[in-house]
């Protein structure tokens, strides 16, 4: 449904982003993160046929963004991080000139617009000026903006940004919704933001694409997959490390005391086929066939925070794409 190829995009002699290269199927919800500066915005708007690349290609549904721009545009609903909304109009009025740039009129107009207020649940709010409305209500606004026409894709930049938390919870479930039949980007440098909408993760940092795929994947690829957390009693510390060998873990911090004669360690796989498996049961095995005992044996994910930060900050090699 989406298609980068190459694609750099130049401002002067800043390059804000660099050679990305980017698959879409239709149907998938991709949270696109990143922080401030990153290129990914920029992105965006070159999907959304904004500004042109520099260089290299994008295709939507299979028309290029420069050469069918107009074709490429009609398919898309976006809904930038600062929607412009006129605050004199009334929300229907506004929906009504929204439709009619998609050629929208009569009938179809108002069955678009009936629609979207149903989906959005703007009914409460129908006749009332958009500047009177709360920000939260205006977001709902401009969702139902880029959707009147029902776009095959739908790109949204930073859609809870500046919303309190019970706005942000509304207008996450919103999209979820909203995402459920159609192809989604949803540009965010908050992670609990593609953490409760996404299924796939593309993580931009100096303009680069540095990590591409779901959750789960970018764990093991890019923090080496989950770790062990374990307590034993101190008295057992030789059979433990006897344990940890047998199981093929290892040590991944000192061991630390917890003042109540436990030690708590945190262990990783230290065979590459270890990576993929959950490693408790062998550590259990080899604990029980030495009669020690763990009062604490669980699984940690790397969070997506930490996650994050490790392929964020680390420096850039040339051709990395994890």
């Amino acid at each position: 449904m989406i298609e980068l190829r190459s694609v750099t995009k130049c401002f002067g002699s800043t390059v804000a982003v660099r050679d990305v290269s980017l698959d879409v199927p239709a149907g998938s919800v991709v949270g696109v993160l990143g922080p401030n500066g990153a290129g990914k915005t920029t992105t965006i708007r070159m999907v959304c046929g904004l500004i042109p690349p520099t260089s290299g290609r994008i295709r939507v549904a299979g028309h290029d963004t420069v050469a069918e721009g107009r074709a490429a545009r009609h398919l898309i609903g976006y809904l930038p991080e600062a929607s412009p909304l006129p605050a004199e109009m009334r929300v229907d009025s506004y929906l009504r000139y929204r439709g009619a740039l998609f050629g929208l009129h009569g009938s179809r107009a108002r069955a678009a617009i009936d629609r979207v207020i149903d989906r959005c649940d703007l009914g409460a709010a129908r006749r009332r000026r958009i500047g009177t409305l709360s920000k939260g209500y205006r977001q709902r606004v401009g969702l139902a903006a880029a959707l009147l026409h029902e776009p095959r894709v739908l790109i949204l930049d930073e859609p809870t940004s500046g919303l309190d938390p019970a706005q942000i919870a509304e207008t996450r479930s919103l999209i979820r919704d909203l995402a459920g039949d159609r192809t989604a980007l949803i540009v965010s440098h908050l992670l609990p933001e593609v953490r409760a909408t996404c299924d796939r993760l593309v993580v931009f940092a100096h303009g680069e694409i540095r990590a591409d795929g779901a959750p789960g994947e970018l764990a093991r690829t890019v923090a080496g997959g989950h770790r062990i957390v374990t307590e034993t009693r101190a008295a057992d510390e030789p059979m433990v490390a006897e344990a940890i060998d047998a199981a093929q873990l290892a040590d991944l911090s000192a061991p630390e005391s917890t003042g109540d004669g436990w030690v708590r360690r945190t262990l990783g796989a230290s065979g590459s086929d270890q990576e993929q498996i959950d490693a408790r049961e062998a550590l259990a095995r080899a604990l029980a066939a030495r009669r020690v005992i763990a009062r604490e044996l669980r699984r940690d994910e790397p969070s997506l925070e930490s996650l994050y930060l490790g392929i964020v900050d680390r420096p850039a090699v040339e051709g990395d794409r994890a």
